[in-house]
C-alpha cells in the first residue's frame, strides 16, 4: 500500500495560496515558496540522531514539528506532494562539485527530481541548502534559465549532466548526475552514510540556510551570511549560544527542537580564532 502525503498540511506549512494542478507553473511556485518557508538544516546529524527515510516521520518533522532538512528529507516530501498533485516523479541522484573541482570524483550523496509535464521533461530540487534552485528547469542542455534568485542552466556531454548556477558573474558547478532512475534503497544508502559517517561534515557544525524572496541566508557553525541579489554579501559571527538559538527561529523560521544537549553542542563549536596585525 502505498503512502499518500497529507497534501492541504504541506501547503498550510509552505503558505501557499491558490490552486495546484500538475503544470510547470505551480511546479515553480511550489518549489519557490518550499525553499522560503522549510529550511535546509542538519541538526538531527548535528545532534547525533540518525536520519530514517520513513516518509511518515519526515512528514511529521517537516509539515508538524515545525522543521527543516536536508536533501534527502526535503526532496522524499516535495516528490509525494509532487505525485498527490499528478505529476509524474523519478528520482535521480548527483555526486556534488559546489565549490570543488569540477573533475573531482565525490560520493552519489545528493537527491534530486525528474518530474514530466505535458511530455517535457524538468527538474526540481528543493534539497540544496545555501544555493537551492528556487523553481525548476526544463532539461536542456546549454539554456539559461531564469529562477527566483540566480540564473541556472544545465550541460550534457555523453549521458552526464552538470548544473550550474550563475554566481558573482561566473559560471559554477552545483553537482554532476545522469538520468538514471533511482530506488529508494539508493537513497536510503547514501543517507546513511551522510547522517551516521564520522567523517560527514553534517555531524561536526551547524548548517543551516532558507532562500527566502530576494535573498539567501545561510549559517555554518558560527558563520552567519546574507546574500542579497544585486548586491553584497554581509557577514557576521555568532559568539553567543542564545543568539543563534534566537536566529534559527527568526531568520530561519526553525521550531528549535528541545533537546537537552544542542546547547552544549552550540557551546562547543569553535570561536573564530583571533588575528593579530
Amino acid at each position: 500500500m502505498s503512502y499518500a502525503i497529507d497534501l492541504p498540511a504541506y501547503l498550510r506549512r509552505i503558505g501557499f495560496e491558490g490552486d495546484v494542478r500538475p503544470d510547470a507553473a505551480t511546479l515553480r511556485a511550489l518549489a519557490v515558496t518550499h525553499v522560503a518557508a522549510i529550511p535546509f538544516e542538519n541538526l538531527d546529524p548535528f545532534l547525533g540522531i540518525p536520519i530514517a527515510l520513513e516518509l511518515p516521520r519526515l512528514e511529521r518533522k517537516l509539515l508538524e514539528f515545525g522543521r527543516g532538512g536536508y536533501c534527502f528529507e526535503q526532496n522524499f516530501v516535495f516528490r509525494e506532494v509532487l505525485r498527490a498533485i499528478g505529476y509524474p516523479v523519478q528520482g535521480l541522484i548527483a555526486r556534488v562539485l559546489w565549490q570543488r573541482d569540477d573533475n573531482d570524483i565525490t560520493a552519489q550523496s545528493h537527491m534530486l527530481l525528474r518530474v514530466e509535464i505535458d511530455g517535457e521533461s524538468w527538474l526540481a530540487d528543493v534539497g540544496f541548502g545555501g544555493m537551492v534552485l528556487s523553481g525548476a528547469l526544463k532539461l536542456v542542455p546549454g539554456l539559461e534559465q531564469a529562477s527566483a534568485h540566480e540564473p541556472y542552466r544545465l550541460l550534457e556531454n555523453d549521458g552526464v549532466w552538470r548544473m550550474q548556477a550563475l554566481v558573482r558573474g561566473l559560471w559554477q558547478t552545483l553537482y554532476r548526475f545522469d538520468l538514471q532512475p533511482r530506488e529508494d534503497i539508493d537513497y536510503v544508502v547514501a543517507n546513511h552514510y551522510s547522517s551516521t559517517f564520522p567523517e560527514s561534515h553534517f555531524l561536526h557544525g551547524l548548517n543551516v540556510a532558507r532562500s527566502a524572496p530576494g535573498r539567501r541566508l545561510a549559517l555554518r557553525g558560527r558563520d552567519f551570511a546574507v546574500h542579497t541579489m544585486g548586491g553584497e554579501t554581509v557577514r557576521r559571527t555568532l559568539t553567543d549560544t542564545d543568539e543563534i538559538l534566537e536566529l534559527l527561529e527568526r531568520e530561519f523560521l526553525l521550531r528549535v527542537p528541545q533537546v537537552t544537549h544542542l546547547r552544549a553542542r552550540i557551546d562547543a563549536m569553535p570561536l573564530p580564532t583571533a588575528t593579530t596585525a
